[in-house]
């Protein structure tokens, strides 16, 4: 009559399985490293379990019973079954797992959060980049990278690119400059201006000369606006930045015939982690350009 109430314990089937082995308590508990009366007294809450005698005591250690031998097998690919179990289990946590990096102005909270939503159980991080921040893709400090193309990577044939949209750019003035009244501007207008060395905006800002001295390279967003706010530089932005518009000294124009800022996912190409088709998929569904 086995325990009324009481599941098969895996731990006392391993005991059992370790006896059998070596055909001796005492070696057995050794090698378990329990006391052999602790361990005599488990193989009998088994027996009792099971309404059988699967050991049988002899001057040389143990022998299986004929009930023994016929549970032997079945308890080994239990243990094995389980451990297979547990296995998949720490793959698969280990897996649901994944750093994602953005950039500047960009905002991913939908994407971040749908993917929250749609995998609670994974680990989901974000992690600010800033300039000096170029290589966080490949030495594998994020696993997806959300930017503004073209991003100036290291190995660009080794990455997986992934439009998610675009929006159209504007002219970041200061009040008074004589583009500042202007309904829009064209990009010939602007054409020859200089690009702000920040890898991750190469693409969005522009500078200008003045008073003959070039515009010193600078980091910090803040300070380029001030740049701008000052009269020695001027922006091109994407109309979805917001950021300049917190500032009363700074104008936005429309920009005419300029190509269009293009928002996109970057990964590693040949990435085992499943997250990372998962937040590819999220992204093109939930991130999408702001209202102009």
């Amino acid at each position: 009559m086995n325990d009324l109430g009481q599941d098969l314990e895996l731990r006392l089937v391993r005991y059992f399985t370790v006896v059998a082995a070596h055909q001796h308590f005492g070696r057995a508990a050794a090698d378990l490293h329990v006391a052999q009366p602790a361990l005599s007294r488990q193989i009998q809450r088994l027996e009792k379990y099971l309404g059988t005698r699967l050991l049988d005591r002899v001057p040389q250690g143990t022998r299986l019973t004929s009930a023994g031998q016929r549970f032997l097998p079945r308890a080994q690919a239990l243990l094995q079954a389980a451990r297979q179990a547990e296995l998949a289990v720490r793959e698969q946590a280990e897996t649901e797992r994944i750093a994602i990096g953005y950039v500047e102005d960009l905002v991913i909270t939908a994407a971040v959060g749908e993917l929250r939503r749609r995998y609670p159980d994974a680990e989901i991080a974000t992690r600010y980049l800033s300039c000096r921040d170029v290589g966080a893709l490949s030495d594998k400090r994020v696993d997806a990278l959300i930017a503004r193309a073209p991003l100036p990577l290291a190995g660009a044939d080794d990455v997986f690119t992934t439009p998610l949209y675009e929006e159209p750019r504007m002219l970041v003035v200061p009040r008074g400059h004589p583009l500042a009244d202007r309904p829009s501007v064209t990009a010939e207008e602007l054409a020859g201006e200089e690009a702000a060395p920040c890898p991750f905006e190469t693409a969005d800002w522009t500078s200008y000369r003045i008073l003959g001295a070039d515009v010193p390279p600078i980091e910090s967003y803040e300070d380029k606006l001030e740049l701008v706010a000052s009269g020695r530089a001027i922006a091109v932005l994407p109309v979805g930045d917001r950021r300049s518009s917190l500032r009363p000294n700074l104008v936005t124009v429309p920009i005419e015939g300029a190509p269009s800022s293009q928002v996109v996912l970057v990964s590693r190409k040949g990435d085992p982690n499943p997250m990372i088709r998962n937040l590819r998929l999220v992204a093109k569904a939930v991130l999408t350009a702001p209202a102009a």
